[in-house]
């Protein structure tokens, strides 16, 4: 219980308000339309771009090993057929956003970052407008899932690319619910908790992260407010409405289940620790993408053959999904924004695109519909549960639109603090009113 908890070097650095962001001059208009790059490519003639003339695109470093692979060959083919370096950077995914705000603020660094969830919104004024070519890729691929498009277009504008959502769902251990008496794995918040008493008695506790962690932690605490009926904010994108009765009862009932079904040094875990204690037999269940059953798939093949996976809970109100989405942004103060654009363009084509994302194996859901039908979904069946999650995904500041006000919320971790508080002896009333103190400074500012 007195774990201390995780933060990360972007927690201060997101705390830059919008307007300090320099605004820099608007953005080049280029044109990266469908024909582009790939069919230049395709005919054997390269645009012509200054020798020696260099694109730098950050992302975080992948779960899935394979994936960075393959993009980083991809990048250097690229590079290849267009005369030009390309520099591709991955870093821990809690750093990713603090990089950009500080590249904001110096007007200098990656012409390319591939931001998650909805920091479009809170980076506006340092990004340039690429409505041309998201609108182009949408049209081509069946049109954007309602989630990439909720956090990446911002105003009248798309200021990124749209590049895929991390699904998540419910990992668990067969084996081990089948020893507690369970055939199948439950449906409901309530359910969860019966299950979880008898695992944790067996010591087979649950897992799962509160520290600040981009991913895991939120993925499990804003579903959980939504599926008992509460939000931040209501349709106006003003009015503050955390402060509900289904917001109280989600409090109470992750508290009772901490102690009731949860390994206790899960305060101070982040995105990989839950990963580690379930490839390490210490827990039973735990929020989380497919990448644990990845690994144990390649190095703890016993562990792949008895875990499986299953939707997320529902509450009264339903059921529901927090996923991080990805998007790839060209910097205002770039210098190379024509060739950023066509760069995106190109890894985002089907013909890369697509082997890509047999070598993510399902881990990251296309940001279009067009991949919705696609084989590698059945192949596995313990990977299908994570095709349909899209369907049930809510974006940040849900009732409310999406906007730079749930950004900040979702970088000073409010909903995930507010269920840390109750864990560590704060009462679910006080902690609720914390939280909707803290969420009506932001949109009162």
């Amino acid at each position: 219980m007195g774990a201390k908890r995780r933060t990360s070097h972007h927690d201060e650095a997101l705390t830059i308000s919008r307007r300090s962001l320099l605004k820099g001059v608007g953005a080049a208009a280029g044109a990266a339309a469908l024909g582009g790059i790939p069919g230049i490519i395709q005919a054997g003639q390269a645009p012509a771009y200054p020798g020696g003339t260099k694109l730098h695109l950050l992302t975080r470093i992948n779960f899935i090993p394979a994936g960075d692979k393959l993009f980083i060959a991809q990048a250097a083919e690229f590079g290849k057929q267009m005369g030009v370096e390309v520099q591709v950077e991955t870093i821990g995914e809690n750093d990713v956003q603090a990089r950009a705000a500080a590249a904001i603020v110096a007007q200098s660094g990656p012409d390319i970052i591939l931001l998650q969830n909805n920091y479009p919104h809170l980076l506006a004024n340092g990004l340039a407008d690429v409505s041309d070519l998201a609108e182009a890729l949408g049209k081509e691929q069946g049109g954007f899932w309602d989630l990439s498009r909720a956090n990446a277009y911002v105003g009248s504008r798309w200021l990124a690319v749209p590049y895929g959502v991390l699904s998540n769902n419910m990992n668990y251990r067969e084996d081990w619910l089948k020893e507690a008496g369970f055939s199948k794995f439950p449906d409901t918040y309530e359910e969860l908790r019966e299950i979880g008493k008898k695992l944790k008695a067996m010591g087979h506790p649950m897992g799962q992260c509160f520290g600040h962690s981009v991913n895991d932690p939120n993925s499990w605490c804003y579903p959980f407010v939504w599926g008992y009926g509460g939000y931040e904010v209501e349709k106006d994108g003003k009015t503050v409405a955390l402060d509900k009765k289904g917001t109280l009862e989600a409090i109470k009932l992750n508290t009772a289940m901490w102690k009731d079904c949860f390994d206790e040094g899960g305060l101070s875990w982040d995105d990989s620790s839950n990963n580690r204690a379930f490839l390490a037999g210490s827990i039973s269940v735990t929020n989380n993408g497919a990448s644990i059953y990845f690994v144990a798939k390649e190095k703890f093949p016993d562990i792949a053959k008895v875990m499986n996976h299953a939707p997320n809970l529902r509450g009264p109100a339903g059921r529901y999904y927090h996923m991080a989405t990805h998007s790839s942004a060209v910097m205002k103060y770039s210098k190379n924004q024509q060739l950023a654009k066509e760069f995106i363009r190109w890894y985002m084509d089907k013909k890369q695109y697509d082997p890509w994302f047999i070598a993510m194996s399902c881990y990251m859901i296309p940001p279009t519909k067009m991949w919705i039908d696609n084989a590698a979904w059945t192949k596995d069946p313990k990977l299908t549960p994570f095709r349909d999650t899209i369907k049930d995904a809510r974006h940040l500041g849900y009732a409310g639109p999406p906007s730079a006000k749930a950004s900040e919320a979702l970088a000073k971790y409010i909903m995930v603090d507010m269920f840390a508080k109750a864990i560590q002896g704060t009462s679910p009333e006080e902690s609720l009113a914390w939280a909707t103190g803290e969420l009506k400074k932001i949109y009162a500012a």
